[in-house]
Order: structure tokens, then sequence, then C-alpha cells
């Protein structure tokens, strides 16, 4: 399925936004469409970013809202940058959840990660990635050609890290993954010397939930991605959990309940320090 479908966050802030500016003059979206010589579906669309909106569609709908000013400036710009392609693009065999998470990640200003079964992906080796993917063949069969592009995919997405504004990245990982072999022993031994090394970087925070002790049971791995607003449209917190599918979870109350969640276990995990001598001395083991 093409990734081509899969929205930018830009395209959903604009979308979230001429919704706003609809409801807040009190139309209809029938009536918008009536006004404008459009289908009645083509106002939803946009709003919800089933479609791409074109400049002239978002202008047309501004003039009718009567907006002006900076605010108009700047969804007219917003409405230029959501037209541009995302660089996932260029897989088109990308699944169409992964593409919208990947669309997400890519806009976003930080990530709060639980993590309980593998290192997560932004901080995974190549070989480890590989192995990983792998894995999943005992459920569904994943050609060697498209694993190979499948671990591309994983390398670009880890240049949010390292870009000018990196993405600000808390993990709390549970200690058992450090013991679950992936690959053999030496794969390990290089994901927890990269581990080590990423945990190091000031916008990166890695800790440790140890084994010993009692802790909260969570089901499911999960992510919570946040969002700076962009030309004054602001975006909400979304979630997104892991098991043998992805879902993404966008009510305010839920997301909330989700940084609570991980706001507690990033209290009962080790500190930075602690944390840090703990990959180092279960890397030695390997």
């Amino acid at each position: 399925m093409a990734t081509s479908r899969a929205p930018s966050v830009r395209r959903r802030r604009l979308g979230a936004e001429l919704r706003r500016l609809r409801e807040e003059r009190d139309l209809t979206g029938d009536g918008v469409a009536e006004s404008l010589g459009w289908s009645p579906s083509k106002v939803s669309r946009i709003e919800n970013a089933r479609i791409g909106a074109r400049v002239e569609d978002v202008r047309a709908m501004l003039d009718l809202y009567r907006v002006a000013g900076a605010h108009r400036d700047a969804m007219l710009t917003l409405a230029e940058e959501a037209t541009r392609p995302g660089w996932w693009s260029q897989y088109p065999d990308l699944p169409i959840d992964f593409a919208t998470y990947i669309a997400l990640e890519d806009e976003a200003t930080a990530a709060l990660q639980v993590e309980s079964m593998a290192v997560p992906g932004l901080l995974q080796t190549r070989d480890y990635a590989r192995y990983v993917m792998r894995s999943w063949n005992f459920i569904t069969t994943t050609p060697p050609q498209q694993i190979e592009r499948r671990v591309e995919v994983r390398m670009r997405r880890q240049q949010l890290l390292t870009r000018a504004d990196p993405l600000r990245l808390e993990i709390v990982l549970d200690e058992s993954v450090l013991q679950r072999m992936v690959g053999d022993r030496a794969v390990m031994r290089a994901q927890l010397d990269h581990l080590h090394t990423m945990a190091q970087l000031p916008h990166v925070v890695v800790r440790i939930l140890p084994l010993a002790g009692p802790h909260p049971i969570l089901a499911n791995s999960f992510t919570l991605l946040e969002f700076a607003p962009v030309h004054d449209v602001i975006f909400p917190d979304i979630v997104h959990t892991e098991s043998l599918t992805m879902s993404s979870l966008t009510d305010e109350s839920v997301t909330y309940m989700y940084r609570l969640a991980h706001e507690t276990l990033m209290q009962r995990a080790l500190d930075r320090t602690d944390s840090l001598q703990r990959i180092r001395t279960v890397r030695d083991q390997w």
C-alpha cells in the first residue's frame, strides 16, 4: 500500500485547524461545500486529512471564514508545506500504519517510550535490527530483500537523533531487554555498546527498570509523541502501542494516562548514572 497515503503532521494540523475555524463560525461541512461548489464529502476529507488540500482550496476556505492577517499567512504556509512528500514516500511497500507512524515521528519534538521486549528502533544497530525483523518470519514470511529495505528505513529514522534540532528521546527500558539474546553474542555486545554511547547524548535518556523490586505491570510497550506548535497551530499528543499490531490513541484523557505511566516508571527505574553502569555490566557478561 503506497506510503503517500500516510498523512503528514502538517496535513493533520491543517485539517484540524480548518475544522476549528469552521465550527467557530457555526458552519456545517455541507454548508461550506455548498458555498464553495464542492462535493459534500470534500470538506470532511480535508478536515480529516484523508486527502491533501490544494493551496487554492485552503485559500477559498479562509476567504469564506474571513481569516486575515498573520493567521491567514500561517495557514497558507502550512498548506504549502503539507504538500511536500516525506522521505518515507521512497518506500511504497511500507504498511500504511507504519508509514503514518514514521510521518508523525518525523515531526515530533519528543518521544517518551516504555519498552519491555527489544531495544527501541531508534537505538538499534543495523545487525540487531535485521535479526529483530527476521524473527517476525514465524508469523509472516518477509522476503530478505524487503527485510533489508525495512532495515534501511530504520537506519534513516535514526537521523532524528543527529539532526540540527534532534528529537528528545526518553526511554524506560526493562532490564530483561539487555539480557535477551537477539542474533548472537557479538551482535549483543555491539548493540549494548551502541546503546551505552547513545544514552550519553544530552537529548537521549535511557533509564533501566531493574528486574529486582516491585514494579507496575504494563501489557504493551508504547511511545508517546509530543509536538510543538507549527505556525501557531497546535497538535495533540499521540500514543502508539505495539504488540502484534500497531494502534494509535489520541483521546487526551487516555494519552494523559500513558504520560503518567511513563513518569511513574521513570521514577522506579535506575537513575542515569546507574542505568549506564547496568548497561555496561550486562554488556561485559555477553
